[in-house]
């Protein structure tokens, strides 16, 4: 238990999905909203949630957004309940991957009726929008913050209760056209399932996960602050409970001080001077790959309640996170050879997974305007709530001023919910932080 809290972690946490359960099962209600900060277990709950419903005799759909969400919940329903039949419903040019084709209790189909009688059928939103027949008593929906409500409209005629799971601070859904012409309408296609579920249904029962189990006591302050600052949330571990060290030496320079820094406070800005740059900073990226490298070299070693001993943080746990593909590509191209294993990619890509340590492109770096594509608090939110145990943020000086350059300017519109926080005041959150972790 932390000083100064009356009720630990898991307590806290563990009521709030008793209550959840118990909503479930009381019938009561068409729907129930869970809403989950960075790392506090939503996969775990759906899981666990999956397996009680089945457990009942009732057969029910899961509904993820991605085929690597959906296998990755397989795995976890095998793990946890070897013995449930589950259907994998696909594409028909789908390969199975080894998590889903190394279990015998699991059949893949592109159609309902080929997957036999499963207790537990899951699929994307996209695959389940082609299923025309059957209905189930009982619907997951997994990162429904990060579906579309028009794709809820095409699967709701499958089922007649659902539980909705999903973080309200991650980015948005998103669409390649204009979308305009629907803004205000309560049926707005570009809201997420879950917002247009509740403008609908407003009664309906909202939990909110209380604890984070990934980010570590020097970041879950910081995270709640600048993304949920309505709602809050705390880390489930304490300062002492998780550190970083290194069994090599550094030159001393000040990329080594920036990963020194990092890893005693769990923040470190490696600032680069103020310029207006192409959006494909080789200087930002470079520095990205070498921050990334010199964790490696430096044989750093994690160890937190998981690896008390102490663990290597390996490349596969290191992750480099841009906002668009093409500074990923011109971080890759400079880690070469010698950063094999190392994720590099953009927010949308790394949304939903974790690593040890990451190095986060700031979104506005070098930039001489702050559209709203950069400043979606979502996309921040995304890269800085990764790590276990320490992020280091490159980017160019200036971010600030130009923040107060560009204050938001956008239209409002009539009957268009408003969404907190924005991404300007996400983004000076931040960086108010980050200025104290600024190594010289």
């Amino acid at each position: 238990m932390h000083a100064g809290l009356a009720v630990p972690p898991a307590v806290e946490a563990e009521r709030v999905i008793t209550a959840v359960l118990a909503d479930l099962r009381s019938g009561e209600h068409r729907g129930v909203v869970v809403d989950s900060p960075p790392g506090a277990g939503k996969s775990t709950l759906v899981v666990r949630a999956a397996t009680e419903l089945a457990a009942t005799g009732e057969p029910l759909i899961i509904v993820a957004q991605t085929n690597e969400q959906v296998d990755d919940l397989i795995d976890r329903l095998v793990r946890k309940a070897p013995e449930l039949r589950i259907g994998r419903l696909s594409a028909t040019d789908y390969r199975p991957s080894d998590r889903v084709r190394d279990h015998a209790t699991v059949r893949v189909a592109a159609k309902v009726a080929d997957l036999g009688d499963p207790a537990v059928v899951i699929g994307t939103a996209a695959k389940w929008a082609t299923v025309a027949e059957g209905t189930w008593p009982w619907a997951i929906v997994d990162e429904a913050y990060q579906m579309r409500s028009d794709a809820l409209l095409r699967v709701a005629g499958r089922f007649e209760r659902a539980l909705f799971v999903g973080d309200p601070g991650q980015l948005d859904p998103f669409s390649t056209v204009e979308t305009a012409r629907w803004t205000g309408l309560t049926w707005d296609p570009m809201q997420s399932a879950v917002a247009t579920l509740l403008r609908h249904n407003p009664d309906l029962p909202v939990h909110r996960l209380p604890v984070s189990w990934r980010l570590p006591a020097s970041a879950a302050p910081v995270v709640a602050a600048a993304f949920y600052p309505f709602t809050g949330f705390r880390a489930g571990t304490g300062p002492a409970d998780r550190a970083l060290t290194f069994t090599e030496p550094g030159p001393g320079d000040r990329l080594d001080a920036t990963v020194e820094l990092a890893a005693r406070t769990g923040w470190g800005l490696y600032e680069l001077p103020a310029r207006h740059t192409l959006r494909t900073d080789g200087e930002a990226a470079a520095a990205c790959a070498e921050l990334a490298l010199r964790v490696l070299r430096r044989g750093a070693i994690a160890v937190s309640e998981q690896a008390p001993g102490g663990a290597p943080v390996t490349a596969d746990r290191i992750a480099v996170g841009a906002a668009h593909r093409d500074q990923a590509a011109a971080i890759r191209a400079r880690l070469g050879a010698a950063g094999a294993g190392i994720t590099v990619d953009t927010a949308n890509r790394l949304q939903g997974r974790e690593y040890d340590v990451t190095i986060v492109l700031h979104p506005l770096s070098g930039r001489r305007d702050a559209t709203a594509f950069h400043l979606e608090s979502g996309r921040l939110c995304v890269l800085a709530s990764r790590h276990r145990h320490a992020c280091l943020v490159v980017a160019r000086a200036g971010i600030p001023e130009l923040l107060d350059a560009h204050p938001s300017t956008e239209r409002m519109h009539l009957d268009v919910p408003v969404k907190f926080p924005d991404g300007w005041e996400a983004n000076q959150t931040m960086l108010a932080h980050l200025a104290a972790h600024h190594a010289d």
